[in-house]
């Protein structure tokens, strides 16, 4: 037995987040018991565990959940904490190595005051810095600091931490992250140099929609900086910001999120060099928004060589990174002295030419002027969307090796996989996986490349059940939600478009909008901690009484008719020429379904919490919403007045439709793709319900028709042609590669690729509730498969909350179906096998008994464990009734 993945508040070794109530998770591994009898948690002040804090001694091992435990201790701030965990199976029993977090200032004052360099050019990049000695070694060393827009931090000439964009993206004018550092191995006995450089990022660079507004945070560049020191006789120093520090200019002499950076190397770098240093100002600049850290860090991940040098046809140079990637490309270079080395990031050729037509306003560039010397050189401040790159002005021949692609995003470890007998599929999988990559640093962009890179709240919560099983997102989530709660106060309870929102303060989108419910809900569905839910409750809350104000300001019918709602969007059945991109579905009942179905979540989240009167109000909403939809939408014999596949989708999948009527609604949305010829038409909104609607039903073999599809509009029409990302538009390109449209058009652009989570969930059959009780996060799982021949096989590999899952199946060319299953320690799952008779049945070689016929089924319940199912495989197919459209008249 061996316990892993320890962590606080979903973070390994947190240092100095926003913790104010500590939760524990951990994960026991590499055991054939099956069951926790038994568990201990241990918090000390120190690793040796004498100094206790809180022991829960050995308790009933349900009374301590893996997938949270909050041990009831108050924290002080400036403070490590230890913790391990003991567990007892039925045979064995295991302790974990030593875990920690640390808290941050919590509410402690500030000694540092916010500085600025001591000159008028608000454009003029700084480094500020200062000189201090130390008498003896440290032992003990941490930063509390936060530059604005951007900070690069250095103590004694070397980057402290690994991370880049702090202090991250957020709505500054409601709060600004200070990060904490552990810098005691950087410092040393005698003198000292701290020294941070300042960019522009999202504070005061270009920032916003419709190509961004400079300054709109603010026009200033600022540091705040406290570095507490312990010396080894236990004295303790603190060097703060104040006018003892010092300002020159630095070689970054421009930067920008979407136009990129300049850097001249001849402009010394090195502190020493400078005669005459400026002096700073203080600045004044609100201290109550400071709050301690909530977002992961951003990182370089990983990092890919290019896989070609091109000549292009226009005599280009250019580099081809093989894969559409965020971040930016670091070289080498010898360049004589005043060489200006330029490169220009795309993500696409046309005619086999360096193209960026698409990213339309964003210049994307980083100019390097060389000093002469040899350098290793990459960007500070900024980053790119692309897959190529267009080289000028190198200074000798060009040595592919000398450049490397960083991917650079929130870190966040990849938790699930998924590979089948198709490699287009396979394909589509890893699009989806890069394409949440690229977008998701610090926060949920549509898009990496062009000037917008905004959190768009739509593709969030379209996107949010599959970014929960690709990676581990938990903290990104909150992070964002927390921002989008901070913006929704400002707006009375209505939800921006956009999260932070910058210059663009509108809002009130059904789907969009909706982000603020749904989100927090998958996240408490897949990861089992209800402490997203209650940090977001008040927000869910709002969002639903803001719809219900705008219902009652138009009559109180409990329906949504009022406002402006972007709709199914990039839909491919919309006739309206004003609005072609809103698509088909009336974007009334798109409101009105949305309004039904966050009201319920609404309620799910106030009866998890506890706050049953609250679950009982919102649940009433709910019910008469959904009464004034039937009443308003559907005919007295059930026909949907709204005949579009997103109509449909949202009827099924909202529960939206009466009993007495929803095989009808089954059959005539059967009948409505077939009229469009088995291929989807739907936009954001509908595209992440389509196959998981289809295998609810039982049409899996549509589901699976529609993910196979090859010609527009499908899936794998992109695959075909070299999508290394899920793009923007269905046909983002056309068919001979040729880019349809240069205003709107990302070929990095995730919704689409929510396709993934049914390949989860249905094509693989891994789901993280049972279904039968209030258990989430994988503690009672429910797998159930859904084999299809169009595939010779399936599986998929989820580490959950509460371990490592795996369900996979084959069907031989006897038409003999084997499913493989694992489940983790302490969980159960459900297990539905599909079109299966019970007494056909071998599981690990034994005839099974335990299961029970339902149907065409046979389910069952299984523990901890690994196991082999096989029996004879027969396809269930929904007959399609090739009815006259007629039929759908009444």
């Amino acid at each position: 037995m061996k316990i892993t993945c320890l962590k606080t508040n979903h973070i390994e070794y947190p240092l100095g987040f926003a913790i104010e109530k500590p939760t524990f998770s951990w994960i026991v591994e590499d055991t054939h018991d099956k069951l926790q009898t038994a568990a201990q948690i241990l918090v000390s002040y120190d690793n040796e565990f004498e100094q206790i804090v809180f022991d829960s001694g050995k308790v009933d091992g349900r009374v301590i959940d893996s997938l949270a435990y909050r041990p009831p201790i108050s924290l002080k701030p400036r403070t490590r904490y230890y913790w391990k965990v003991r567990v007892w199976g039925e045979t064995e029993s295991a302790e974990s190595d030593t875990a920690w977090f640390e808290t941050s200032k919590m509410g402690e004052p500030w000694r540092a005051e916010w500085i600025t360099p001591g000159w008028d050019d608000n454009q003029l990049h700084p480094i500020l810095y200062r000189y201090f000695d130390l008498p003896s070694r440290p032992v003990a060393a941490r930063a509390y600091i936060c530059g604005l827009g951007l900070y690069h931090f250095e103590l004694n000439g070397k980057k402290v931490g690994d991370e880049y964009f702090t202090p991250y993206c957020n709505a500054y004018d409601e709060w600004i992250q200070y990060q904490t550092f552990d810098i005691t191995d950087q410092l040393t006995t005698g003198s000292n140099l701290v020294s941070v450089m300042l960019g522009n990022g999202w504070y005061k660079g270009r920032y916003g929609a419709n190509g961004g507004s400079r300054d709109f945070y603010g026009d200033r560049f600022a540091l705040l900086c406290e570095v507490h020191i312990v010396l080894e006789n236990g004295e303790e120093l603190i060097v703060v910001t104040d006018s003892a520090w010092k300002a020159q200019p630095a070689p970054v002499i421009d930067s920008d999120i979407f136009d990129g950076e300049i850097y001249d190397a001849r402009i010394e770098k090195s502190i020493s060099s400078l005669d005459r240093p400026f002096n700073v100002s203080s600045i004044d600049i609100d201290m109550t928004r400071l709050e301690a850290r909530r977002s992961p860090p951003v990182c370089i991940n990983e990092e890919i060589k290019p896989v070609a040098v091109i000549q292009t046809p226009a005599g280009e140079t250019v580099l081809d990174m093989g894969q559409i990637i965020t971040g930016w490309v670091r070289f080498k270079t010898r360049a004589q002295a005043g060489t200006r080395i330029q490169l220009q990031f795309g993500e696409l050729l046309q005619e086999g030419n360096f193209f960026r037509d698409n990213l339309r306003t964003a210049r994307a560039e980083y100019t390097y002027i060389a000093d002469g010397t040899e350098a290793i050189v990459e960007p500070y401040f900024t980053f790119y969307g692309f897959r190529y790159v267009k080289i000028s002005g190198w200074d000798g021949p060009l040595n592919i090796d000398d450049f490397t692609g960083c991917v650079v995003y929130s870190r966040m470890d990849t938790i699930g996989e998924i590979e089948t007998s198709n490699e287009k599929v396979n394909q589509l999988f890893k699009n989806a996986l890069w394409g949440q990559k690229g977008n998701f640093l610090d926060i949920p962009t549509d898009c990496p490349q062009r000037d917008e890179r905004l959190g768009w709240t739509g593709d969030a919560q379209i996107f949010a059940g599959t970014a929960c099983l690709n990676m581990d997102v938990a903290t990104f989530f909150s992070k964002y939600m927390y921002d989008l709660a901070k913006e929704q106060a400002k707006l009375g309870g209505m939800v921006p478009y956009i999260v932070p929102m910058a210059n663009l303060n509108r809002g009130g989108s059904s789907a969009w909008g909706d982000a603020a419910t749904i989100v927090p809900w998958v996240v408490y569905e897949y990861y089992g901690d209800n402490d997203i839910l209650e940090q977001q409750f008040e927000s869910m809350r709002a969002w639903v009484d803001y719809i219900r104000d705008v219902d009652e300001a138009s009559g109180g019918r409990r329906l949504w008719t009022e406002g402006f709602h972007f709709g199914d969007w990039l839909a491919l059945d919309g006739s309206d020429p004003i609005s072609p991109r809103r698509g088909g579905t009336p974007e009334d009942f798109i409101a009105s379904a949305f309004y039904c179905y966050s009201a319920r979540l609404v309620a799910r989240a106030a009866a998890v919490l506890g706050k049953m009167e609250q679950a009982d109000g919102y649940g009433r909403l709910s019910a008469e919403v959904k009464a004034a939809i039937q009443k308003e939408y559907f005919t007295a014999t059930g026909r949907l007045a709204i005949p579009t596949q997103t109509g449909y989708l949202l009827t099924l999948f909202m529960d939206l439709v009466s009993e007495a009527h929803l095989e009808r609604i089954k059959k005539d949305f059967i009948l409505r793709l077939t009229e469009d010829n088995l291929h989807l038409r739907t936009g954001f909104v509908g595209t992440p319900y389509l196959c998981r609607v289809l295998s609810n039903i039982g049409a899996d073999d549509l589901a699976y028709k529609l993910l196979l599809n090859e010609d527009y509009p499908s899936w794998l029409y992109a695959v075909n042609l070299g999508a290394t990302t899920v793009w923007e538009r269905w046909n983002s390109l056309n068919p001979d590669g040729s880019i349809s449209s240069t205003s709107m058009n990302s070929l990095n652009h995730y919704a689409y690729g929510s396709i993934v989570e049914w390949m989860y969930r249905d094509m693989c059959g891994l789901n993280p509730s049972a279904g039968d009780d209030d258990v989430t996060g994988f503690r009672h799982a429910r797998i159930a498969p859904k084999p299809d021949k169009s595939l010779q096989w399936a599986r998929a590999r989820y580490h959950s909350a509460a371990g490592c899952y795996e369900s996979g199946w084959r069907i031989d060319e006897a038409g003999r179906l084997t499913i493989e299953i694992t489940i983790p320690f302490n969980a159960f799952a459900r297990v539905v096998l599909p079109n299966a008779q019970l007494s056909q049945i071998t599981i690990n070689d034994q005839r099974l008994h335990e299961g029970e016929q339902i149907g065409d089924d046979v389910e069952l319940t299984l523990g901890a464990g690994s196991y082999t199912i096989v029996y004879p495989f027969q396809e269930k197919n929904i007959p399609v009734e090739m009815e006259a459209p007629a039929s759908r008249s009444t």
